[in-house]
Formats: C-alpha cells, sequence, structure tokens
C-alpha cells in the first residue's frame, strides 16, 4: 500500500480515537470521502482490509493503526 494511504489511515485512525475513544470502529470506507475519486486507493485499502487481513466490515481503529504501522 502507498505511504500516503499508509499516513492518511494513520491520521484518521488518530481523529477517531480522540474524538470517540480506543474502542471506536472504522470501516476502509472512513479513509475516503463520500465520492468515489480514487477508485485505484480504494481497491488497494479494499485489497488489504479484505483479502489481505480479512478484517471484518468494522474494526477498531487501534488495531487498524497498528497494523498498518506493522508494515503488514
Amino acid at each position: 500500500m502507498q505511504k500516503i494511504l499508509r499516513d492518511r489511515i494513520v491520521a484518521i485512525c488518530d481523529k477517531k480515537i480522540a474524538q470517540k475513544g480506543d474502542t471506536v470502529g472504522v470501516s476502509f470506507y472512513a479513509f475516503f470521502a463520500n465520492k468515489n475519486d480514487d477508485p485505484q486507493s480504494l481497491m488497494q485499502v479494499a485489497t488489504w482490509w479484505i483479502e489481505t487481513h480479512q478484517l471484518d466490515h468494522f474494526v477498531k481503529a487501534s488495531r487498524v493503526k497498528e497494523l498498518v504501522e506493522a508494515g503488514l
């Protein structure tokens, strides 16, 4: 996954955690605008989320951040 996407995911997870606490969940759609204006990036994250890690629809933001920062 591209560094710019990893950075965006970490920043959004940090923001969600700061707003709602450590137990807040996110889906991969949280990292994109409501418009599908970047389908290639969306597919990269979807592939990472669904195929690579087989994550549920909603996952704790802290877990997602941990996976991204570990480079997994």
